[in-house]
């Protein structure tokens, strides 16, 4: 395996170019993951809206949980690292409040879940974040809250960034909504719902909800703090009214970070453990191991350990990715890497997220040589060889796991910015390369 160094070469933007480690060999190796960025955020969250003080054990301190913490602090909630256990302690405050400011960074759960914790401060609280942030679609959520009778100040654009102006509290009641861009908006509303003097009853009309586990998630989330949600009906959540118990919890390994690692036993035909892989979880990333099997590996659990095993060549899939959108671009670098062709589907609202996925991810294998096309909801990929060259990550976390899945097969592939996986998962790239040793 060749060690890269970092810093050597840079892009055409000035970003730093990494030179992905290819390995010839089978891999045998094991990792434990840092947590949950989607459990974490929402345990965040709720436990700053609770009734007393919650502690977050095995926390993920990434760039996007440590932009929700600041979001939170700002609107007076107290969130405290524990030095000695690196738990984190957090403290609702008696009242939310503003004037504040809301660096939403690229996270999207910082960016569509606190406009409607913001509307429940007495006083402003702006937003705003990373010029890509400017671009990803806010409308959605900005018009539920606007139906509710909040005021919102944004411009025109539908977009970051915006002003809320509250007076400490929130009506609630019916929200009809289009969440067909992104599962987040109702998320948002769910979260925050139970502290609205009527609840939230959200309703959501027109094309499928992407990603529905992470709402799954939500709910879990909710009824584990003794919140009442109603889902019996398709398309419509209800929350009652109520307080949100304090609740401490051990945040779960991020599954979707696994992805690049068990998509490496596939790569290089070895075997690859991740630890303590959740016997049941409302995680996307939980989707692998069938994704995987398809894919020509074998899946199977040793104690708390999922273990994948590769050694046959890779197979191409046809797979609707519609629920579990975040796969997408290590996939589809299996896919080109496959030896028959794949088609990826139910994906054309990664189009809205942290770049244009299918954009992006098509052309960076093409520039690899690859034959990636797009298809109106997703992609289909055919085999061909492939060749080293710069992969772009268009400051994605997920666009450096694809491109690092790629460097294991392929001379001289060089990630650009490996350091934005930091986004969910800081230290990256030596936790690959340890992995690869």
């Amino acid at each position: 395996m060749t060690v890269p160094v970092t810093g050597t070469a840079s892009s055409p933007a000035g970003l730093p170019l990494w030179p992905a480690p290819r390995r010839e060999r089978p891999l045998d190796s094991r990792i434990a993951l840092p947590g949950s960025k989607s459990l974490m955020n929402r345990a965040l969250l709720l436990a700053a809206l609770a009734d007393g003080p919650s502690v977050l054990s095995a926390p993920l301190r990434a760039r996007d949980t440590l932009l929700m913490a600041a979001a939170l602090r700002a609107v007076g909630a107290q969130v405290r690292e524990d030095a000695t256990t690196g738990a984190w302690h957090v403290s609702p405050p008696a009242r939310l409040r503003g004037p504040a400011s809301i660096d939403c960074g690229l996270a999207g759960t910082v960016m569509r879940f606190l406009p409607p914790v913001a509307a429940l401060c007495d006083g402003m609280v702006d937003l705003d974040g990373d010029p890509r942030a400017r671009e990803r679609p806010m409308d959605t959520i900005i018009t539920a809250l606007r139906s509710l009778g909040v005021q919102i100040d944004d411009g025109g654009r539908g977009a970051l960034p915006f002003r809320l102006t509250g007076d400490g509290s929130v009506t609630g009641g019916v929200v009809t909504l289009d969440a067909s861009g992104s599962s987040q908006f109702v998320s948002a509303l769910l979260l925050a719902g139970a502290r609205y003097t009527e609840g939230i009853d959200v309703r959501h009309v027109g094309k499928p909800v992407p990603s529905v586990p992470h709402i799954d998630m939500t709910v879990s989330q909710l009824r584990l703090r003794g919140v009442t949600v109603d889902t019996d009906e398709p398309n419509r959540w209800v929350v009652q009214p109520g307080p949100i118990a304090a609740h401490d919890v051990v945040i779960e390994p991020d599954l979707s970070n696994a992805a690049p690692f068990l998509a490496a036993a596939l790569v290089t035909g070895g075997q690859v453990r991740v630890a303590d892989w959740p016997e049941h979880t409302d995680q996307a990333g939980d989707e692998l191991r069938s994704l995987l099997a398809l894919m020509g590996a074998e899946v199977s659990r040793d104690g708390t350990d999922l273990v994948v095993t590769g050694g046959a060549p890779i197979d191409g899939i046809i797979a609707d990715l519609h629920d579990v959108g975040e796969l997408t671009p290590v996939v589809t670098a299996l896919c080109a890497l496959a030896t028959s062709p794949s088609q990826l589907t139910g994906i054309a609202h990664l189009r809205g997220h942290e770049t244009d996925r299918l954009a992006a991810i098509s052309t960076e294998v093409n520039g690899l040589g690859g034959r990636v096309s797009e298809l109106p909801d997703g992609l289909r990929i055919e085999p061909a060889p492939l060749h080293g060259g710069v992969f772009r990550t268009y400051a994605d976390h997920r666009m450096v796991h694809a491109g690092t899945v790629l460097g294991l097969a392929v001379d001289g592939v060089l990630v650009e910015d490996v350091a934005t996986a930091a986004k969910t998962f800081p230290g990256f790239d030596v936790a690959w390369c340890r992995f690869l040793q």
